[in-house]
């Protein structure tokens, strides 16, 4: 068995699959992160990005200044985090079981 070289432990991709990805054309980090989910996971990159960077710009001749970094945007509706911390309570599923929490 090969070994793998995993990149992006987040989306679980190994060097060979983004080496793939930038020779069937997704040449910038842009293209290769919605082609590959690269950058996408939990980590949003932080784990990844820059070896990601540095293989395309060994495969393109492209310095890591011209490659950039992806765009990070925020979610379109910002929640707070109190509320997220609370549950699912708007549905009022707070406790499904017969007869509430007490019994």
């Amino acid at each position: 068995m090969r070994d793998r070289k995993v990149v992006c432990r987040c989306e679980d991709l190994t060097e060979e699959e983004i080496i793939h990805a930038i020779e069937e054309g997704h040449d910038d980090i842009e293209s290769l992160k919605r082609y590959t989910g690269a950058t996408t996971g939990p980590c949003q990159g932080k784990g990844c990005l820059m070896h990601i960077i540095k293989i395309l710009s060994q495969k393109t001749g492209k310095s890591p200044d011209e490659i950039g970094v992806t765009t990070q945007r925020q979610p379109v509706n910002p929640v707070p985090l109190y509320i997220l911390a609370a549950g699912d309570v708007e549905g009022g599923e707070e406790d499904s079981r017969e007869g509430g929490a007490d019994g």
